[in-house]
């Protein structure tokens, strides 16, 4: 029997452990807190390939949301949505631009006017002249897949236990330090998010990380009045399965580059609810919850996947997780039980030399 402990229960460990889940297959889960409560639980949820830093990377992303596809037959629970994305951050030269890049890539995306988009969402307030759709995108509440991938995984998952350090035995990691004692393992993988770094430190390993705070507003449910999540030049807005609507406080949250919260989440919230209604006017929407999380983003804004360069540890960082997590749990799957990982993933190792220290 082979004991695979993961560090970190949000979800990518999550979909890890769903993946690696089978016969043979002992698997541990520690968490710091409560599965989802980091990073996962504070994340707008959007599946997309549309944001990317290079051509590589939007690769990678196209990737993952195949991979999603695939988590979502393989665990239908897990929620996953494809209402497609509409798009105007930018207008004229901007657009046309972004249209042409994507078009150039092979990526699904088409123009429409005004007189379409009032079509396609007749509660829009403020409907702009033009806007790109990338039918294929989706959405998923992060924390409810990371529960339902979990119990589907039956992995025994240890909650409020937060990871000390790293052991290490005649140079291989045999397991992990807990207050409540050691955990060993064969194989353990990192999914901490920005907890990675302190961990790897222990090993005189570097794995430097930008920070990167993320504010996450949600609203009451409301009667189904966006059949798009929509990026816009003010802000990014989704509506969830179950009515609520969810928006980032930063515009183009993905690239946001802040490394602090400039005003109050108070301030920050009432100016995006001011936003919100001036776009969908008419709705009673109230303001119910504001999450905060800092988003795990690696010092080049590329994720690291794979070995941490010791025998027995493997990990998984990165931002966006969402759109990667399900690609990422079948690519270590691959690794870790002796396939091998994908021939592209050599650019997001953890020795890679774009791989710098923040400034």
């Amino acid at each position: 029997m082979r004991h695979i402990v993961i560090v970190g229960a949000g979800i990518l460990g999550a979909c890890l452990a769903f993946r690696l889940s089978g016969p043979g297959v002992q698997l541990t889960v520690v968490e710091a807190a409560n599965p989802a409560s980091g990073a996962s639980g504070a994340s707008f949820g959007w599946i997309n390939a549309s944001f990317f830093a290079n051509p590589d990377h939007h690769r990678l992303r196209v990737e993952a949301m195949a991979a999603h596809h695939r988590l979502s037959r393989d665990l239908p629970m897990g929620a996953q949505h494809w209402p497609g994305c509409l798009w105007y951050e930018e207008a004229g030269a901007g657009l046309e631009a972004r249209e042409s890049l994507l078009k150039e890539l092979g990526y699904p995306v088409e123009r429409l006017t005004r007189a379409q988009i009032a079509a396609a969402i007749p509660a829009l307030g403020e409907v702009p002249e033009e806007a790109l759709l990338f039918p294929g995108e989706g959405a998923v509440d992060p924390a409810h897949l990371a529960r339902v991938a979990l119990a589907a995984s039956g992995a025994r998952v240890m909650r409020g236990l937060a990871v000390e350090r790293l052991i290490e035995e005649a140079e291989r990691i045999t397991g992990v330090q807990t207050e409540a004692g050691p955990i060993f393992g064969d194989t353990v993988i990192l999914t901490a998010g920005t907890g990675t770094p302190a961990l790897l430190a222990h090993l005189g390993q570097h794995l430097p990380m930008l920070r990167r705070p993320g504010l996450i507003l949600r609203t009451n449910r409301l009667d189904p009045v966006l059949p798009h999540i929509l990026a816009t030049k003010d802000l990014e807005l989704r509506q969830d399965v179950d009515g609520s609507l969810f928006v980032p406080f930063s515009t183009n949250h993905q690239g946001d580059t802040a490394t602090h919260i400039a005003q109050t989440a108070e301030a920050l919230s009432e100016r995006a609810m001011e936003q919100i209604r001036r776009m969908l006017p008419g709705q009673r929407i109230i303001c119910q919850d504001i999450s905060l999380a800092h988003r795990p983003v690696p010092g080049d804004g590329l994720p690291v996947l794979g070995s941490a360069g010791v025998p027995g540890l493997w990990l998984a960082v990165m931002h966006s997780g969402v759109t990667l997590a399900a690609l990422a749990a079948e690519g270590l799957r691959s690794a870790i039980l002796g396939n091998g990982l994908p021939g592209d993933w050599a650019a997001y190792g953890l020795d890679r030399p774009g791989l710098s220290a923040p400034t």
